[in-house]
């Protein structure tokens, strides 16, 4: 996909603020633990590679991606860290993780007996893991004692294999309501008793799991979210520093007329002036990552709040001006701007979803721009 670098609409990164959140956890944390930045998913919209090093200039120490081409991107953009794939590897592909030093999950018995085919066919020596215990997510992993004692037993025969991990994921950390998280938390204390006591690195903490938990006998952290300046709790819980978000989707105003009173805009007519109304064209749709959701939706123009009309076209929408402006008007779709917030969490809550998913769900089609690249730490 061509990237747009030749029209005004684009995704400004403030570097010092990934800098920042990722500093302001790494002081809440007990001394030996460590943080993983969790960039995946092209860190969250905002470009793995340049996330991931201002994550390490900030104190990260290794890096989780999803897949294993998000790992082998990181090598091949110089970083030698620990890189662990939380995602499942497809066996016939894990040459490729121990030529790299990468590390994979192992969610099942019955993947490791696959696995261990493999690589004693190969040759090729260690693959490191971690182990995955589903305590409640429902998603991978072992879940009952008998599994775990079984790849327990396993493992002590199979030296093709480096045990550096044992993780799991909670489903409501980012909630009031602490319950289920204590039922996943003393499952996994259960599941823990019946591994070896010297892995190197024991992880339950997601982003929500880090800002509002303590994590018990573990001491390495998934940083995801919140390093982008995200609460992965939406409102209901205050993160514990001021989060700031990194990300600014911005465009300007490319075309503008007065309409009358009864005239329709976009497909499906779906919006009618009611007066003589100031309609101005951006070039940014669904195409970009602004789906037809977010008819209605209001945006930043100046210091004015104002609705996109009518239907989001792929490549353009319109919205309703309180007046005429200039060809170029700065518009911010999602960022703030002096006192107006018009931020990630007002989307997710107009269309109904999470504050991440809108970072992540922006084309590549739109250029990622970063500002504020000299980092400074913070008193």
């Amino acid at each position: 996909m061509a990237t747009g670098f030749l029209r005004p609409t684009q995704r400004v990164v403030d570097c010092q603020a990934l800098y920042h959140n990722v500093a302001e956890e790494i002081k809440l944390l007990p001394q030996g633990t460590e943080l993983f930045a969790v960039v995946k998913a092209n860190g969250y919209g905002h470009g793995a590679v340049k996330v991931a090093e201002i994550a390490k200039k900030a104190g990260a120490t290794g890096f989780c991606v999803s897949i294993l081409d998000e790992a082998l991107e990181l090598r091949e953009a110089g970083f030698t860290e620990p890189i662990l794939v939380l995602g499942v590897v497809e066996p016939c592909y894990l040459t490729v993780a121990v030529e790299h030093n990468i590390a994979v999950t192992a969610a099942s018995l019955s993947w490791l007996q696959y696995a261990s085919q493999l690589l004693q066919e190969d040759r090729i020596g260690q693959l490191t893991i971690h182990l995955k215990i589903d305590t409640g997510m429902g998603r991978l992993g072992l879940r009952t004692a008998e599994e775990i004692s079984e790849v327990v037993r396993f493992l002590s025969d199979h030296s093709e294999f480096e045990l550096e991990g044992v993780f799991t994921h909670f489903a409501k950390a980012d909630s009031k309501d602490t319950d289920y998280f204590k039922k996943q938390n003393n499952r996994f204390a259960q599941a823990l008793a019946l591994l070896p006591n010297d892995i190197r690195y024991v992880h339950t903490a997601n982003s929500a799991t880090a800002l509002w938990h303590e994590q018990n006998n573990c001491n390495l952290i998934r940083f995801g979210a919140a390093m982008y300046g995200l609460n992965p709790s939406g409102r209901e819980l205050a993160a514990p520093f001021d989060l700031k978000q990194a990300m600014t989707l911005e465009t300007e105003v490319v075309h503008i007329k007065q309409l009358p009173a009864n005239e329709s805009i976009s497909y499906g007519a779906t919006y009618t002036t009611t007066q003589e109304e100031w309609i101005a064209t951006l070039p940014i749709g669904y195409a970009d990552g602004l789906t037809r959701d977010f008819q209605g939706f209001t945006v930043l123009v100046g210091d004015k709040l104002v609705p996109i009309v009518g239907r989001v076209c792929m490549d353009q929408c319109m919205v309703r001006l309180n007046g005429p402006v200039p060809l170029g008007e700065k518009v911010i779709i999602f960022g703030n701007q002096d006192d107006q917030a018009n931020d990630f969490q007002v989307g997710a809550e107009y269309i109904g979803t999470i504050n991440y998913e809108i970072p992540c769900m922006l084309s590549e089609r739109v250029p990622l721009v970063y500002v504020n690249e000299q980092l400074t730490a913070e008193e």
